[in-house]
């Protein structure tokens, strides 16, 4: 059985490998990537039956990956490895798509490679990729995926207070007190919600969530005072436009 590791830390690459070569057998070749693209690469070259992906790299995230797949069938059954247990754990166990923490547990190790080989005799890789990208859509319906150099939080609509832009990142502020650094833009963030009446867009540098507004200032121009006690400026050229917009929503 040909494996390939795609992972961007050498070292993890070295552990896992040498597991796999003293712990698991039937294993002929173990094929190395450091980057998705890469690894990409490989598997459409040397056609690797099982590949363990990791979802923390700096350039593309492991979950991309099907984004390299669109309309093609894949032959290859994936296994995620992560060392962070909120990122994309949900989506997994709603697609029931193998996934290890690192470190890596040897007894996990064996039972996953078990349960890929099963999947790969029943010819079921397809039908489980497709469910993870389906578990993906469910969760893009009340949440958003936060891409952090470590790696993705979803986040629920409901737990953010506000984005706010921050050059070209965009700062978002969540209900726990937290903020996460998104490499993203607000303009991103702003069309990728429009969609969502929660959110609305009241400054260039701000996008709030309208459930969290505690009070709206007529004081030095208009202001709304989050649930934070952030005060967060309306521009002018939007003043008349949200005041209507209150005034529809909440009376």
């Amino acid at each position: 059985m040909k494996i390939l590791i795609i992972d961007d830390e050498s070292r993890a690459r070295n552990v896992l490998a040498n597991l796999l070569q003293e712990e698991c057998t039937g294993i002929t070749t173990i094929l190395e990537a450091s980057n998705l693209v890469e690894g990409v690469e490989l598997i459409k070259s040397t056609a690797p039956q099982i590949v363990f992906l990791d979802i923390e790299m700096p350039q593309n995230s492991g979950l991309e990956i099907l984004d390299f797949f669109k309309n093609e069938k894949i032959n290859f059954q994936i296994i995620f490895t992560t060392a962070y247990s909120q990122y994309a754990i949900e989506a997994f166990r709603l697609s029931a798509i193998d996934y290890l923490m690192k470190p890596i547990d040897i007894e996990e190790l064996k039972l996953a490679l078990q349960n890929a080989k099963k999947v790969i005799e029943e010819e079921n890789i397809n039908h489980k990729l497709q469910n993870l990208e389906k578990a993906f859509q469910q969760l893009s319906l009340n949440k958003i995926a936060l891409e952090i150099p470590k790696g993705i939080i979803f986040a629920s609509h409901e737990d953010i207070l506000y984005f706010e832009a921050d050059g070209v990142y965009t700062k978002v502020h969540l209900m726990n007190g937290k903020s996460e650094l998104i490499c993203k833009t607000l303009k991103h963030f702003a069309n990728q919600l429009k969609d969502k009446p929660l959110f609305y867009k009241p400054h260039r540098s701000y996008l709030i969530n309208l459930k969290f507004m505690n009070e709206v200032v007529k004081k030095d121009g208009l202001h709304v005072v989050m649930q934070n006690n952030k005060t967060i400026p309306i521009a002018r050229d939007r003043k008349d436009a949200f005041l209507k917009m209150i005034n529809t929503i909440f009376n």
